[in-house]
């Protein structure tokens, strides 16, 4: 489990560099709603926008999720668990004013990052 890093990924660099290249400025790994310990991987304070990178595995990809084949049970439920999670995370977020934004790891960064874009000019926008 050690080398399952929070931060930093292969992905999540990828999605911020592409961001970045579009010339959007962001927070990185930072809880949009300090109260919640709920930490989103871009954060654009301004715009209350909250952009989550997902794993395939552990939030259950409806496209490359894997089924394990140690301990599937307990990976099962863990899944579960987490995508119950991501929905209370947007709930919540919703509720504050906030608009999550949930991007795939398997998502090509270049368009994920337009998406982004999109969203965070709508909020800008008066």
């Amino acid at each position: 489990m050690r080398g399952n890093r929070s931060r930093d990924t292969r992905p999540e660099l990828a999605l911020r560099r592409a961001v970045h290249g579009l010339g959007l400025r962001y927070r990185v790994s930072v809880r949009p709603l300090p109260e919640v310990r709920r930490t989103a991987d871009l954060v654009f304070v301004r715009a209350k926008v909250a952009v989550f990178l997902d794993g395939c595995f552990w939030h259950g990809c409806p496209t490359h999720h894997t089924v394990a084949k140690r301990n599937a049970a307990f990976w099962a439920e863990k899944v579960a668990r987490n995508k119950a999670r991501d929905e209370d995370t947007n709930r919540r977020l919703q509720e504050a004013g906030w608009v999550p934004v949930r991007v795939w790891e398997h998502e090509d960064p270049h368009t994920a990052a337009e998406r982004v874009r999109g969203v965070v000019e709508a909020r800008r926008a008066p």
